[in-house]
């Protein structure tokens, strides 16, 4: 490994060579995410098909689009990146994912899933219209395939007739075990014994035959694809227009190589079925591929995570959803693949016949929750801030126009740190308090948050939820906190000097700051907001005509956000005189690091709020 730098040291190795330099990036792998944390099980499924790819495509001419991207870390390795690793997801490190900034070998940036071969044909077709010459390939996985983005490129691409390569990369898991009719099609094709038997003993009689002809060897091959039709029902690649190679054992160099090699030659829109194992070659990733798939810094040896344990808003979220559904039979839960990470495991385990795992489809998510809400029960759909994006459309059209009870449970909002630009959570608040008839709430602690879900069913109108990762302030304690009233806000501290109305989390960061400036004898009314939508205009109205210094802050951009709607009503009650400020994430996408080190650099934690006022007052 020391050796290998670029992807042309690796192209005249022999399979033995191969082998071993396998072995030791899947070791230098392990070791190296133990220590800073990131996507494992998914990088070491894949390491024979990346060298496969990088000794027979000629990158970054050969375009290759890896979907997701999270698995590319060998890929890193084999493009000059490897001395780089021990700032992996740190900030101004290696990212974790694809970045064209970052290096001439990332051709293009995923970080969401099911958008690689709507890329790849996009640029295969850029290569026709300009009549150049380089291969186009698009590395998916089965969970990836749940999404309907990619059908819908699989659905243009088989009809185009265009040479570009669909690498299939199997391994029965997205983040959780994938679930659905497509996943149960793939295990099919992997295991017809029927078809693999006839395969290989056909083409074993093949090669005894002396001096096949041209005409007779299409035959045979015709008459092998109609029995394969036969053999394994549906063929659904095939269908769609796309010469179908595979399965493939994804662990295999050589066999990898030679229908790499053969799908060059084939005209067309190419599909390779390769089959690999999610934490190959690592025991306690292979037994527990999801617990791996993004973990934080562990011990090798026993894979335990290293670092206290903390109750984090997921389980909370959870806890507090099951006791809710164990009171009322018409709760029901949804997740896009993202069960383990949004707190539902107890959920699924408890209540079956109520949890829907759709796979990676949030679209279809937040529609099947209206349906179910249509007709009389109480769906709750547990996502990812970052991912409810790909849903937009449907929370306007499908939710909010008809009023129907969705709760939208929005796990990750505000910055989550190393995954980075395509995985902050800073939008949300600006994009959902566009929409009529949706009501916002945001918890400033883990007890809010039982509140607030326990609230969400009893309003009977669309509701979203947002909360951030991870836990609570350590060792923070209000001094005065109220239950949640709904369309209220609550006072947290009273002060002369100055009003600060906080959204969310940002609260306590607000409220250490409010403290440590009362040792200074400067006076901060601090308010939690509760509400981002509908505000508690009556009650924000009255202290803010008592304030002439006002800052709002929030963990979300401030273009359209919390605090644009604080101005919006301060513009609309014709208040003038006032000295405001609105503190949140600027007009831009927040690279990866830690959070603590990013709300530090944009000025959002407790120091940089404490300067913000000191400048104010």
């Amino acid at each position: 490994m020391d050796r290998i730098n670029f992807p042309q040291d690796i192209k005249n190795l022999d399979t033995k060579t191969l082998k071993e330099l396998a072995s030791e990036i899947r070791n230098f792998i392990i070791q190296k995410v133990s220590k800073t944390g990131g996507h494992l099980a998914s990088n070491l499924g894949v390491v024979e098909l990346t060298l496969a790819v990088h000794c027979v495509y000629d990158v970054p001419k050969d375009k290759v689009i890896w979907d997701v991207g999270h698995q590319t870390y060998i890929h890193k390795i084999l493009t000059g990146r490897k001395d780089r690793f021990d700032t992996l997801r740190k900030f101004g490190g290696l990212s974790g994912f694809p970045k064209r900034d970052e290096s001439i070998y990332d051709i293009y940036e995923t970080g969401h899933s099911s958008t690689s071969i709507s890329a790849a044909l996009g640029m295969a077709r850029a290569r026709d219209i300009k009549g150049e010459d380089y291969s186009v390939v698009a590395i998916i996985g089965d969970g990836a395939l749940t999404g309907g983005m990619a059908f819908e490129a699989l659905n243009d691409a088989g009809d185009s007739n265009t040479n570009i390569t669909i690498i299939l990369n199997d391994n029965q898991m997205s983040i959780s075990k994938n679930v659905g009719s497509l996943s149960v099609y793939l295990s099919r094709m992997r295991t017809e014994p029927a078809y693999f038997k006839f395969k290989k003993d056909f083409e074993t009689m093949l090669k005894k035959i002396p001096g096949i002809g041209i005409h007779m060897k299409n035959m045979i091959e015709k008459l092998k694809h109609s029995l394969k039709y036969l053999l394994v029902p549906g063929m659904l690649f095939e269908d769609l227009g796309f010469t179908y190679l595979g399965p493939i054992d994804g662990h295999d160099i050589d066999k990898l190589k030679e229908v790499l090699k053969r799908s060059k030659k084939i005209k067309g829109p190419v599909l390779i079925h390769v089959v690999t194992k999610k934490g190959k070659g690592y025991e306690l990733a292979e037994k527990e591929p999801d617990k791996f798939h993004g973990i934080g810094v562990f011990d090798v040896d026993t894979g335990e995570l290293l670092g206290k344990r903390k109750t984090t808003y997921s389980d909370v979220f959870g806890d507090e959803l099951v006791k809710l559904a164990k009171e009322d039979e018409n709760i029901v839960a949804i997740t896009a693949a993202m069960r383990e990470g949004t707190g539902l495991d107890e959920f699924a385990k408890t209540f079956p016949k109520r949890f829907f795992d759709v796979g990676i489809a949030e679209q279809h998510a937040v529609t099947l929750a209206a349906g179910l809400a249509s007709s009389g029960l109480k769906p709750v759909f547990a996502v990812y801030s970052t991912f409810l994006q790909r849903a937009y459309d449907q929370i306007m059209e499908d939710v909010c126009m008809q009023k129907l009870p969705v709760v939208l449970a929005i796990d990750r909002g505000g910055i989550v740190g190393e995954d980075g630009e395509t995985h902050q959570g800073i939008f949300d608040l600006s994009y959902l308090r566009q929409m009529p008839n949706l009501v916002v709430m945001a918890p400033k602690s883990i007890y809010e948050l039982r509140e607030m879900l326990k609230l969400s069913f009893e309003l009977k109108c669309p509701v979203a939820v947002r909360y951030p990762r991870g836990s609570d302030v350590e060792g923070l304690t209000y001094q005065n906190t109220s239950h949640v009233v709904p369309y209220k806000s609550e006072i947290l501290l009273y002060g002369k000097d100055i009003l600060v109305i906080a959204a969310g989390r940002m609260t306590s960061h607000a409220y250490l700051a409010a403290l440590e400036l009362k040792k200074s004898g400067i006076g901060v009314e601090l308010i939690n907001a509760r509400f981002v939508k509908p505000l508690d205009k009556s009650g924000l109205l009255n202290e803010i005509r008592k304030h002439k210094n006002i800052i709002t802050i929030e963990d979300n951009v401030v273009s359209g956000g919390f605090g644009s709607s604080i101005l919006e009503l301060i513009s609309e009650n014709n208040i003038t005189g006032k000295n405001i400020k609105v503190m949140g994430f600027p007009d831009m996408f927040i690279p990866h690091g830690n959070v603590n080190v990013l709300f530090k650099k944009y000025n959002l934690d407790k120091n940089g709020i404490i300067r913000a006022i000191m400048k104010m007052v």
